[in-house]
């Protein structure tokens, strides 16, 4: 299974304009509703996840599985919901904001496997689902931590409430999916790239 999506470093610059404008709004007590884009790709309905890191520490992370928003809506709710609603952190204050970075993850529709085999650790995220428990991990989750298939689905056990090998228990489902990752020092890297090319 390939990621489903892909953005060009403009669409990639929008969306995350879009994050950090519906932070800073939600962070200030203001309303903010993002006009829609001219861009196709952005008005595609996908599952999205917005992570705030300050100073490389995680500062909040909230998003959807589901594809029913168009992708331009779905960060903007999930950039406003990570900077206050995340229930592991207090709310982000407006005096952090210069220094927290964003990232987007970008969902790809969920699929069903039979095996925990069948997980590619650094490509695949991880849903599991048993009774009324469910836990998900991004992708990029392992990579940063260094863990593997087997550490990776036992963490997302524990992310679920789950007894940390549950992940092999039959009555678990599994599903996987993949995700277009990008954050703002990646995009701005990109960009400064191209004006050197062209000078």
């Amino acid at each position: 299974m390939e990621v489903e999506f892909t953005f060009t470093p403009e669409e990639k610059a929008r969306l995350l304009t879009i994050a950090r404008e519906s932070a800073v709004a939600v962070v200030s007590d203001k309303e903010y509703n993002p006009a829609e884009p001219a861009e196709a790709g952005l008005r595609q309905k996908a599952g999205a996840f917005v992570t705030l890191h300050l100073h490389g520490e995680l500062r909040g992370c909230i998003g959807i599985i589901e594809p029913y928003l168009p992708v331009y809506q779905a960060v903007s709710q999930m950039a406003a919901k990570a900077a206050i609603a995340d229930p592991r952190f207090e709310s982000v204050a407006q005096s952090e904001m210069g220094e927290i970075e964003i990232e987007i993850s970008v969902l790809s529709p969920l699929k069903k496997i039979d095996s925990p085999e069948e997980v590619v650790v650094g490509k695949h995220g991880v849903l599991i689902e048993k009774g009324y428990y469910r836990g998900l991990l991004l992708p990029q989750v392992a990579t940063e931590n260094g863990w593997d298939r087997e550490q990776f689905l036992r963490y997302v056990c524990l992310k679920a409430g789950l007894d940390k090998e549950d992940y092999k228990d039959p009555a678990s489902k599994l599903l996987v999916f993949t995700a277009e990752v990008f954050g703002e020092g990646e995009v701005k890297r990109e960009q400064e790239k191209k004006i050197v090319e062209r000078t």
